[in-house]
């Protein structure tokens, strides 16, 4: 056997190994990055700090967490923003909403095949032709219009809503402490009054696996409009945290973090 035949064969040799030296790094850091990215979409009143008490509890497991801003705006416009933030996301996601947020993840999820589950805390989730307002009246329970402040006028039209900051934590956190609340309250988001009448266009849970999560406490959003809404869905799990207020998220952390990880355990099956 020549010589330049010996040393052909140990190039293609070290060439193998080579490229499986490379490769098998790839392959297990493709292999580790199994968890879904866990985007949270706040609601009305309310801001991303909402889930902070959520958002430690989901990093300790290796999670990746985004809170995406919500403008309050309008359905069409805000799920437009989380749209366009989902499409920057590579690999699967697990998409969390509360309250209004629900509305503005049925529709920022229709047609994204990364979003792979919908978690509903205490939230809405309409069908295509329904608002927040008509679903909130739909049952009885819900106080939220006597405990809204005297609405602001915009400079564009149409006007802003926020909680009485006197009556917000009886209305919106009433499980909460009192000092926390009151941050809340004076830290609180307004919604547009248009926004919470503006009919959803898109029904992404039609198409996604659900899961939902609420308190039985819930003064804004009926806790037996929220039970009808996860059965329409046909929800994977519907938890139902006695004595829990709109926010169980901020009471509840445990279980709301809990109920996301149980969807994102399917997320990559």
């Amino acid at each position: 056997m020549s010589t330049r035949r010996v040393l052909t064969g140990v190039a293609a040799v070290l060439a193998v190994a080579l490229t499986f030296a490379v490769a098998a790094p790839a392959a297990a850091a493709a292999r580790k990055q199994t968890k879904p990215t866990i985007v949270l979409v706040h609601g009305a009143f309310a801001d991303s700090s909402s889930w902070n008490a959520v958002i430690p509890l989901l990093q300790a497991q290796g999670y990746p967490v985004v809170a995406a801003p919500n403008a309050l705006r309008g359905v069409s416009s805000d799920a437009a923003e989380v749209a366009a933030l989902l499409k920057t996301i590579s690999g699967p996601i697990v998409l969390v909403g509360h309250s209004y947020g629900g509305s503005v993840i049925s529709n920022a999820a229709e047609g994204n095949p990364n979003v792979k589950a919908l978690v509903y805390v205490s939230a809405f989730a309409p069908e295509v032709g329904e608002s927040a307002a008509s679903l909130s009246g739909k049952f009885p329970g819900s106080t939220l219009a006597q405990a809204l402040a005297p609405p602001v006028a915009l400079a564009g039209g149409g006007r802003d809503l926020y909680i009485d900051r006197a009556k917000f934590r009886d209305q919106f956190a009433a499980d909460v402490p009192e000092a926390l609340a009151a941050q809340m309250g004076a830290g609180q988001r307004p919604i547009t009054e248009a926004a919470l009448n503006e009919a959803s266009p898109a029904a992404a849970w039609k198409n996604i696996p659900s899961w939902f999560v609420y308190g039985t406490a819930d003064k804004n959003i009926p806790p037996q409009a929220l039970a009808f809404m996860a059965q329409r869905a046909g929800a994977k799990e519907s938890v139902a945290v006695d004595g829990a207020s709109h926010v169980v998220m901020v009471s509840q952390p445990d279980r709301v973090a809990q109920v996301i990880q149980n969807a994102a355990a399917t997320a990559t099956q």
